[in-house]
């Protein structure tokens, strides 16, 4: 062995234990093993940084933006508000849950899939009284099996396609590894449908930033267009949709207010509906029923990229010139270019629309606007922000993310393309047709698996280029 390969071995076997300890984070154990290999010459200066270039980055990176694209269509929860009232029991729910994430898993990044179902287990979850953890942990399993059999599933696959291109010429296709992965696949499927007995049933995870907010609940106004759902549809059933965590407060009709709706009042397209609720069950239903949210003024009318919009939550102080006076009088959209979204306010329900709302001071308001000038808006409004969130309220049910992930899945099946073109592809057109803003699309990527895989390249490299493989 030459001095050079030795090295190369080292560096490649001091790295791995440096992962194995944990005690530094991967990124940067990936970054500070290719400056080790760039200062004892295994790999040169020039090829330092052709990682962060390589396809593979490319894939990955595509690939969480579609994932998250796909999550934020609203189509997955769609299909498991149709399925929830036959997941009653433990068993169904692992079968629903984890033969999805893994069949999902196998066309988008397999953290990705996991991400869009684990709301929905949980919903499922709180609804059935199941341990969280007895769902969880084999949904996690179920994502790691389904990236296993396709090409795109996880990582790994990725850079074994490469090597396997450097060493022989062709790389891999979509679906060679779906005879192998899929039979694995469909073998650990069976043990965990029965297997997941084994894990504890008690476990609690660390509290979200959303347990930190403890509201009476937001209230909020929309309308109901001629092509919402839940035209026809009784206030009962839209309240049952939503498994009873919203209320319809007030119900007005060409005019005529009825406060707190009997069950049995048919809603019909144009009423305007206040609704109360948690943000998320709000965020759901307005979604899934293609309510529209009533607001003061358009968006898209003032001179913002849309990029930029967003929403925004802050608590009213007692020296705020919001105090005292209504929506209406204040004209927050004329003179601040914001829109008011929802109101909470603690120990009194609001029954009439927000634009007569006298606001108070305390009362927790969610605005809607310009991100990078509303920190400037709310110190003129006196106004204090709370933690950021992740608040989707207003968003639209959308099939373009499904049926762009399968286009790009078709070009790479039938040779048309290549993998990374594909997927960048993909998330570009997604980009274009707004289905995910580019605020979204940067939060979603994950930089430090791309830094890692952009330093790991060149590192691995170093053991074939100073001959270590032959």
């Amino acid at each position: 062995m030459t001095l050079a390969q030795g090295l190369a071995f080292a560096i490649v076997t001091v790295m791995m234990a440096l992962f194995a300890w944990g005690r530094w984070r991967y990124d940067l154990v990936a970054v500070v093993a290719l400056l080790a290999a760039v200062v004892v010459g295994v790999v040169p200066p020039d090829q330092a940084f052709k990682g962060f270039s390589d396809d593979i980055v490319i894939i990955v990176g595509s690939a969480l933006v579609v994932s998250a694209a796909v999550a934020r269509s609203g189509v997955i929860e769609r299909i498991a508000r149709l399925l929830g009232p036959y997941l009653v029991t433990i068993n169904r729910q692992i079968i629903a849950l984890v033969g999805s994430v893994m069949v999902l898993s196998a066309f988008v990044k397999n953290v990705g899939a996991l991400a869009m179902f684990m709301p929905i287990a949980l919903q499922l979850a709180r609804r059935s009284g199941t341990s969280p953890s007895s769902l969880l942990m084999p949904m996690s399993f179920g994502a790691l099996l389904g990236g296993i059999v396709t090409l795109v599933g996880t990582s790994p696959n990725i850079i074994v396609s490469r090597v396997r291109e450097q060493l022989v010429g062709t790389p891999f296709g979509m679906f060679d590894f779906t005879p192998v992965g899929s039979a694995i696949a469909l073998a650990d499927f069976l043990f965990l449908v029965f297997g997941w007995r084994l894990l504890p049933r008690d476990r609690k995870g660390a509290p979200s930033m959303d347990a930190a907010f403890r509201l009476e609940g937001y209230t909020t106004e929309l309308t109901v267009p001629e092509n919402s759902p839940a035209v026809s549809m009784t206030v009962k059933a839209l309240e049952e949709l939503a498994e009873n965590e919203i209320e319809v407060v007030t119900l007005l009709r060409s005019g005529y207010r009825r406060y707190e709706p009997a069950g049995n009042v048919v809603i019909k397209a144009g009423d305007i509906l206040i609704l109360q609720g948690e943000p998320a069950a709000l965020e759901r239903i307005v979604a899934l029923e293609k309510l529209e949210l009533t607001r003061e003024g358009k968006i898209h009318e003032i001179d913002t990229p849309s990029d930029e919009i967003g929403i925004m939550e802050a608590v009213i102080t007692p020296d705020s010139q919001l105090v005292g006076s209504s929506v209406g009088q204040l004209k927050l959209f004329d003179r601040h270019a914001i829109n008011l979204l929802a109101v909470s306010r603690k120990g009194r329900r609001i029954t009439y629309r927000l634009r007569a709302v006298k606001l108070r001071a305390g009362d927790v308001v969610v605005l809607r606007g310009n991100l990078a000038a509303m920190p400037e808006t709310l110190g003129e409004l006196h106004c204090l922000p709370l933690a950021a969130r992740d608040l989707r309220i207003g968003r639209k049910v959308s099939l373009l993310p499904i049926l762009v992930l399968g286009a790009a899945m078709l070009l790479v099946a039938f040779n048309v393309t290549p993998v990374a073109i594909a997927f960048f592809g993909a998330a570009v057109v997604l980009l274009l047709t707004r289905s995910l803003s580019l605020r979204d699309a940067y939060d979603a990527i994950e930089w430090p698996i791309l830094i890692m895989l952009g330093a790991l390249i060149p590192v691995s490299d170093a053991l074939r280029t100073t001959g270590g493989l032959t």
